[in-house]
């Protein structure tokens, strides 16, 4: 039951994802570009068969087999309590746990992940809500287990 409201939140960043993928995919024609805000970003619906810079396209089974092993390991060592974390990091954990349920729904069930974010200040790929919240939880979890949680990193016998 501790970990109840960290499964809600991976759920609500499901919700979150689909809705706006949802939205984009009836609203919007593909290549459309839609002004949001001048200069800092502008929606446009993309299908991404690859990963971010076109990297691993079409291998849709790959990214399927990745999000299984990280879900399998996760859930081994909550069950097992066999890394320390800290419920902050268990929250990081389940914001990227939302983000990539949300991307692997799209390659299940439409064989793409439906891009539409488009930043305009720099040259990066078009991505989506899924990736902001496995990109977010995986910076905020880094930092946090090298500025904060030293005892993450100390090994049982000393």
């Amino acid at each position: 039951m501790s970990y109840l409201p960290m499964g809600l939140f991976a759920l609500l960043a499901v919700a979150l994802d689909q809705i706006s993928k949802y939205f984009v995919v009836e609203r919007i024609a593909y290549g459309a570009v839609v002004p949001c805000v001048p200069g800092l970003f502008h929606l446009t619906y993309v299908q991404n068969f690859g990963a971010a810079f076109s990297f691993f396209q079409g291998q849709r089974w790959l990214f399927i087999l990745v999000f299984v092993a990280f879900v399998g390991l996760l859930v081994w060592g909550l069950k097992k309590k066999a890394l320390p974390f800290t419920r902050l990091e268990l929250w990081c954990l389940a914001a990227i746990l939302g983000g990539g349920l949300g991307n692997i729904l799209d390659r299940v069930f439409r064989g793409y992940v439906v891009d539409m974010i488009a930043v305009d200040f720099i040259r990066f790929p078009v991505f989506n809500v899924a990736d902001c919240f496995i990109t977010c939880g995986a910076i905020l979890l880094l930092v946090h287990l090298v500025f904060w949680n030293r005892s993450f990193w100390k090994s049982e016998g000393k």
